[in-house]
């Protein structure tokens, strides 16, 4: 199980009810594709071995015997598969019958879980056959079987060599009751949750059923396979769909496609749930937690699973224009009330902001007006200062111009080559030789004249630097690093493009729409050196590597806490036809090293507002030391 992944397989047979040697056959043809396919975790639909639909036939001794038979033979026929398979079947202990989900594996029956909530309500009548069980998990003998065999509904199945993999089981209307038993096996350790199921289909229920199982799976942070029966059950009077799912932890994976017994794969990433869970503090640990459950173990060969499933390559970004439209509208009013808040308490009636021409400052600009807005202040407080120097083009100078006018602040130019080249002389620096002091100067320059306006006014610095930014250091200490309001603090690079082009988008403005583009398309740069013929010469991607690959390592190093290595793998997955393997690896270590290196800008940054899942503020979601040290992580990187 090579980072965490392990395939899984729900799995419909064409069944004849009642036909249990029929249904062996075609529950072992499955069993065989999905093994083929590398599938190791596989679930059959509730009660397949006889079919759901069986009705009074149940109360027959030869069909409960059969049914136990096709068990022990399908349990054999795992003997040298690489498999485990959950299986439903009725099944009698002690002149009892219970509808159960089997385990079977390594040619053995691992363990038999009974349903614990029995519909008898509209099209059912489950009590009318079955009984539910309410003790502890206990080991029965079973005629014909050599071993003593756990039955009860508090048993786990671990994988004694993958750690992250511990199946429990439950049954159909188990998920769709008050207090489901998912919800104890995933408190007592369960990874993943398997449901044998036979859900009828009624107009409008595979929406409702789908929402539940993703629900399910986001509530206990699991994975979640659930496989349901389809054609082949009697439609004397229910008609059954097939319409199996596996998700994790809130996101479907796959999903068959109704009325066509159709085969489902996932790959399941376990290391996703265990780093969600490890992170949650809120999700229950201890010993005490798995009291009354019996764990069975299975052991698999560990695999290196191909990566089917895509990720995407903006995980910032929903990939749904509807979702992005949605959720930029959002990030705009979290960021403009966290700013009206701030602006509120300190009684501030201006806020000033440094105008480059670029993207951040031109969102800063936005937020800062919708914060305005809400607060019934003048835009004309907001005092928008232009600060040309060595490296500023006209194109960047006449966008920010434009821009401030088409939103109605106050433009004000001070052009700061003289004081910086004052400076120089003063540090005694060379102003032809261009390096980070001839860079660091202009930037600190322009933020002692931001924080001197605001004494002037009794206003606000706001600051404009983005969350990419601050991961990988690129920002001059006290220069654009500081400010008094940092709105976007937690927006990565890659969502400030599309920040911007949603405003542009819906402003209903024309002027404004027409520079707002125009800044999309200019190249991000800081402008810190010359231009050459008038053409940004210093950009920021070509220096510290591309922001779609950085956001992508920053996403899942920060929320998840996956290995280099696996990051790596995900990116060659994500960016398969963008980046070739070599250079994903190269800025994967650049990253590295400056998001280790740079910590101490991170550990003093400005208030703001956190609008996602990821944020690296000091106070909030990154609480990491300054002095740590990268090697570890980038050893990994040097062994691939």
């Amino acid at each position: 199980m090579k980072d965490g992944f392990i395939k899984c397989a729900a799995m419909i047979p064409g069944i004849k009810v009642a036909d249990c040697r029929h249904n062996e056959l075609e529950i072992k043809k499955l069993m065989d594709k999905a093994d083929e396919a590398g599938a190791q975790v596989l679930v059959f639909p509730e009660l397949c071995i006889t079919g759901y639909t069986c009705g009074d036939l149940f109360l027959q001794d030869k069909l409960i015997r059969e049914a136990l038979n096709t068990l022990v033979n399908l349990a054999e026929y795992t003997q040298d598969k690489d498999f485990i398979a959950f299986v439903g079947l009725p099944f009698m202990h002690r002149c009892k019958l219970y509808n159960a989900a089997a385990a079977v594996s390594g040619g053995k029956i691992l363990g038999i879980t009974p349903k614990t909530h029995l519909p008898n309500y509209s099209e059912f009548y489950e009590q009318r056959h079955f009984n539910t069980y309410t003790k502890d998990t206990i080991l029965i003998p079973v005629d014909g079987i050599s071993y003593q065999i756990p039955f009860g509904t508090k048993l786990l199945y671990n994988c004694v060599n993958m750690k992250e993999l511990v199946i429990a089981a439950e049954i159909c209307e188990d998920v769709w009751a008050p207090n489901p038993p998912s919800i104890s096996h995933a408190i007592a350790g369960a990874t993943m949750i398997v449901n044998c199921s036979a859900s009828d289909e009624t107009t409008g229920k595979d929406i409702y059923r789908r929402d539940l199982i993703s629900g399910q799976s986001a509530r206990l942070v699991s994975a979640y396979v659930y496989c349901n029966a389809g054609d082949g059950e009697s439609t004397q009077d229910l008609v059954f769909g097939g319409q199996s799912i596996i998700a994790e932890n809130g996101s479907i994976l796959s999903e068959a496609r109704r009325f066509v017994n159709e085969s489902i794969f996932a790959e399941v990433d376990l290391g996703r749930i265990t780093s969600e869970r490890r992170r949650m503090t809120t999700f229950p640990a201890g010993e005490d937690l798995t009291d009354g459950y019996f764990e069975a173990g299975f052991s698999l060969r560990q695999r290196t699973v191909e990566l089917k499933r895509k990720y995407n390559v903006t995980p910032f970004v929903p990939s749904d224009k509807s979702d992005r439209d949605a959720r930029c509208e959002e990030i705009l009013m979290i960021q403009a009330m966290g700013l009206k808040k701030r602006l509120a308490h300190t009684g501030c009636m201006h806020a000033v902001i440094g105008i480059s021409g670029g993207l951040d400052s031109t969102l800063a600009l936005l937020v800062t007006a919708k914060a305005f807005d809400m607060l019934g202040i003048d835009r004309k407080n907001i005092d928008a200062v232009t600060m040309p120097c060595f490296g500023t083009t006209d194109r960047t100078y006449n966008n920010a111009c434009r821009l401030v006018h088409s939103i109605g602040a106050s433009l004000r130019e001070i052009n700061i080559r003289d004081s910086v080249n004052m400076h120089f002389k003063d540090i005694g620096h060379n102003p032809d030789v261009h390096d980070v002091t001839y860079e660091n100067c202009q930037a600190r320059e322009r933020t002692q004249i931001l924080m001197d306006i605001a004494n002037q006014n009794g206003g606000l610095v706001i600051g404009t630097g983005d969350m990419s930014e601050l991961a990988l250091g690129w920002a001059t200490y006290n220069g654009d690093h500081m400010s008094m309001y940092g709105v976007n603090c937690s927006i990565p690079k890659t969502l400030v493009r599309h920040l911007v082009k949603y405003y542009a988008d819906t402003c209903g403005k024309e002027n404004l729409s027409r520079v707002l583009f125009d800044v999309l398309d200019t190249p991000v740069s800081p402008e810190l050196l010359p231009p050459v013929d008038g053409i940004i010469s210093q950009k920021t991607e070509d220096i510290v590597g591309p922001y779609e690959l950085h956001d992508f390592f920053m996403y899942y190093i920060l929320r998840f806490g996956y290995t280099p290595s696996k990051i790596y793998r995900l990116a060659c997955n994500a960016f398969v036809n963008f980046y070739d393997k070599a250079t994903i690896l190269a800025w994967l270590k650049v990253f590295y090293r400056r998001f280790f290196s740079q910590q101490f800008k991170r550990s003093c940054l400005p208030d703001g507002p956190k609008v996602g899942s990821v944020a690296v503020s000091p106070r909030g979601d990154l609480r990491m030391p300054s002095d740590a040290c990268a090697r570890i992580w980038l050893s990994e990187l040097d062994e691939l």
